[in-house]
């Protein structure tokens, strides 16, 4: 199944290291992080995992959920946790999903044949509130993801569904932005009454809103 942006993200009931979850239901309002491990007791998932546990409190403040998967069982996450804490200095403080026969894994594209038809890929997938993908990345299962990257995006998408704007290259909170292009001036100078820089006509730039 290939899955888009702006498509409704599959929902399902599964074992999790913290209980059984409904997706949708657990998300409630919340915005949500489904990442998918190749494989327990692996060196770079471990650090991963141990990297998103200290991060949590980043991504509670920005109102979201993260939860993690692989195709092993749930109790081989739990003895995998004890290795996370021990080597990364941290517990696991968020749920693992255990998807042995890979229900959730097939539902969302994370079994990619050509670079291994029993382990799912490094697949990152940000879900609004709504329901719906905002975000999907795929990592080779030799590349650690950068999650200060994911949580530059999840910032970027937060602002941008409230106010009528878009974010620049390498972008971080609290720079300026661009007005979307779909705003003409009219519009703009009710949206956006302390004015911006035209750069060019396509160019409108601001400081961000709200802040």
């Amino acid at each position: 199944m290939t899955l888009q942006l702006g498509d409704l993200a599959p929902d399902f009931t599964a074992e999790t290291t913290q209980g059984s979850i409904a997706f949708h239901a657990w998300l409630g309002d919340s915005w949500g992080v489904l990442f998918s491990h190749p494989k327990d007791f692996t060196p770079v998932c471990t650090t991963e995992l141990g990297t998103v546990a200290k991060l949590k409190g980043d991504f509670d403040r920005r109102n979201v959920k993260v939860i993690g998967l692989s195709v092993d069982p749930v109790d081989s996450h739990v003895r995998w946790e004890e290795d996370i804490a021990e080597t990364q200095g941290q517990a696991v403080n968020f749920p693992m999903i255990g998807d042995p026969d890979r229900k959730v894994a097939d539902l969302y594209g994370m079994i990619h044949p050509n670079a291994s038809d029993t382990m799912t890929v490094r697949s990152v997938f940000v879900v609004g509130p709504d329901k719906k993908i905002k975000l999907s990345i795929t990592y080779p299962a030799s590349t650690g993801r950068n999650f200060d990257e994911i949580l530059r995006v999840i910032d970027s998408l937060q602002l941008t569904s409230k106010f009528s704007v878009a974010t620049p290259a390498n972008w971080k909170d609290g720079d300026d932005v661009i007005i979307g292009a779909a705003v003409t001036d009219e519009e703009a100078k009710a949206k956006f009454p302390g004015g911006w820089t035209t750069v060019k006509p396509y160019l409108r730039v601001l400081p961000q809103p709200g802040r």
